[in-house]
């Protein structure tokens, strides 16, 4: 095969080019469903699904194509082509391994984040093995050898036709990557395998290159309307309930309690997970939740992509009714976003976000300004020699950094936190290898598992003792404080939770986390409930004594039954009975009007004046010059 392809020069009867072109083309086929390894595009499937192979091929097959009009060198042109392919996979393949799930179009959003934090973070799942760099570095040596050696297929007259069809595949290439509508025609769940709740399946049988095109052409051209009429009908169900809700109205303003929110980095009770159900890991989330509210917490995913349970949290909105919204920060382009920081502003409180990291990445200093935070105290303003534990700042450090922004005067306070020394990959030797060896392990996991799980289970505990110490500190203050603390995903530990497998049974994909709101200098009942990360602040609002956003007032009413329905991207689609199903399809139509500013117009006259507070332009934040670049101490 070599010889035929180095001896292309000799080819001079047109019939004999266009066979070469043909049979390399076919084995770029056969090839990419190798690397793929999908069942629905493996080499044999040409002979009975030709369309799905080819298919998957296809974007490969139109650079290769277009390149080899401008080069006329076959091998170089294919090689370059399925490098490119090679890539994807790469990249896929990293992704898979850490978050058990394929890549979808909006993971292309981190392309913009490598220069912004992102570099850092992603970087440190890259293999640490010298292999693959070794195989990059012989690639590009093969490429400069055929760029510099190989000889010409195609003649170079006449130009003009050549050039015209490099164009035309080049064209052709553009508008498929950008999602025009004509290539729905093939990309489609009729004449390909399209599962819109599962990225996995969808890539198995169609592969991962069809499945980025059709979520890419399905998904990928913004939110479906709201139906107001479906909006109205759930608002008229609920309004005697809403009226009800929202009838105690706001505690005077010298009255209202501080509050403290803490996200923190992939924490979950490991009590859930076989081998660990009388650990003592977590101590001081047990020892609080005998005096708040906790109970299992349902995220919108799974291993990483924290900013969707953040955005749930800060805005009350479901990113179930937002499939557009992969990730919310990278592609809102709202410059007011209403939510809980936009609610306890109109009541008078001070906001501010907290973050050990660079402020850009995930485009957190633009987003945080259009949800209303007055401050965001990012990595910069922490004070010099904070130290780390592991890859990322210890969480002792946040809590320094919480307390130190905490006043004993003046408006009431908004702390959101957000922890990161937690985050994986989990294979970074921490400060303290003994402690980390000293973590209890279950039978079966063994090898790299197990460190990952041990340094993990480090981590989180360090993040629970800050948890206690946060709260043995609030409960000193002369002020009322709140604090809310919850995870905001399962770590990326597949195989472990698929060897040791999970307390009730369930599927990673849909387990769900934890969460606590509890009022560190009472001792009340308590009470267990599970909810969704969208629901938090629903039930945050009313323990601090406000009630004058009717939204959130809805979602108390109507988030218990909804909430079983967040879960990761990937996970499983439950299948909810008819009035389940009405409530859902009702709800994503308010909370579509709710982002668009258009929700107050269908509420009751009553309650839209209260509501109507929030948002009005006399509560807009004003410019702070601190934003995004930290607050100095």
């Amino acid at each position: 095969m070599v010889a035929v392809f180095t001896a292309s020069s000799s080819l001079r009867r047109p019939w004999q080019g266009t066979l070469v072109l043909a049979l390399m083309a076919l084995a770029f086929a056969l090839l990419t469903g190798l690397v793929d390894g999908g069942v629905g595009v493996a080499p044999q499937r040409l002979f009975d699904q030709p369309v799905y192979v080819l298919a998957n091929a296809l974007p490969g097959l139109l650079l290769a194509g277009a390149l080899l009009a401008f080069t006329r060198r076959a091998m170089l042109s294919f090689g370059l082509a399925f490098a490119a392919e090679g890539t994807v996979y790469a990249v896929n393949h990293l992704k898979v391994a850490n978050l058990g799930t394929p890549l979808i179009p909006a993971d292309f959003q981190m392309v913009g984040q490598l220069n912004k934090g992102g570099t850092h973070l992603l970087g440190a799942y890259l293999p640490h093995s010298p292999w693959p760099y070794l195989a990059m570095l012989v690639v590009i040596v093969l490429i400069v050898a055929l760029w510099r050696r190989e000889p010409r297929l195609l003649p170079e007259r006449p130009r003009a036709p050549r050039l015209l069809a490099g164009t035309a595949l080049l064209i052709a290439l553009v508008t498929l990557l950008a999602g025009t509508m004509p290539w729905a025609r093939l990309y489609n769940g009729r004449t390909l395998w399209l599962e819109p709740w599962s990225a996995t399946s969808t890539a198995t049988h169609s592969g991962l290159l069809s499945s980025l095109l059709m979520y890419r052409l399905q998904y990928g051209h913004g939110a479906r309307k709201p139906d107001q009429a479906a909006a109205r009908e759930l608002l008229s169900r609920a309004d005697d309930n809403l009226r009800q809700q929202m009838a105690t109205g706001a505690v005077a303003s010298d009255g209202l309690p501080d509050i403290v929110v803490v996200q923190s980095e992939s924490f979950f009770d490991p009590r859930i997970l076989n081998g660990y159900q009388h650990a003592q890991i977590t101590p001081n989330l047990h020892r609080l939740a005998r005096h708040g509210v906790s109970g299992a917490l349902h995220v919108p995913t799974f291993g990483g992509g924290t900013i969707r349970t953040e955005f749930e949290v800060l805005t009350g909105l479901s990113l179930r009714y937002f499939q557009d919204l992969q990730f919310p920060y990278l592609q809102l382009n709202a410059k007011v976003v209403p939510g809980l920081v936009r609610t306890l502003r109109s009541n008078g409180y001070e906001t501010v976000a907290i973050h050990g990291n660079d402020p850009s990445f995930w485009n957190r200093t633009s987003a945080f300004k259009a949800i209303g935070f007055d401050r965001f105290v990012s990595q910069s303003a922490f004070p010099a020699g904070t130290a780390n534990d592991g890859q990322y700042m210890a969480d002792r450090g946040m809590t320094d950094e919480i307390l130190a922004q905490l006043k004993d005067s003046g408006p009431p306070q908004f702390l959101f936190a957000i922890s990161i020394e937690a985050h994986g990959p989990y294979d970074t030797m921490p400060a303290d290898a003994a402690e980390r060896d000293a973590m209890p392990v279950p039978a079966g996991i063994t090898g790299k598992d197990k460190l990952e799980l041990q340094n993990y289970l480090y981590h989180i505990h360090h993040a629970d003792q800050e948890l206690g110490r946060l709260a043995d500190v609030l409960a000193k203050r002369e002020r009322p404080t709140l604090l809310l603390f919850y995870g905001d995903h399962l770590p990326a530990l597949t195989h472990t939770f698929q060897t040791a497998g999970f307390v009730d049974g369930g599927d990673m994909l849909n387990e769900p986390g934890t969460w606590l709101l509890v009022d560190p200098r009472k001792a009340a009942k308590p009470e267990r409930t599970a909810v969704a990360s969208w629901m938090l602040p629903g039930l945050l609002l009313p323990a601090a004594g406000i009630h004058d956003d009717s939204y959130f007032a809805l979602t108390r009413l109507v988030g218990p039954e909804l909430a079983p329905l967040t879960h990761a991207p990937d996970a499983p689609e439950p299948a909810p009975d008819a009035d389940l199903a009405r409530t859902d399809r009702d709800m994503a139509s308010v909370s579509q009007l709710r982002l668009d500013g258009k929700l107050d117009a269908l509420l009751p006259p009553d309650t839209r004046a209260i509501a109507h507070q929030a948002d009005t332009p006399e509560h807009e934040p004003q410019a702070d010059p601190h934003l995004g670049a930290g607050a100095t101490h």
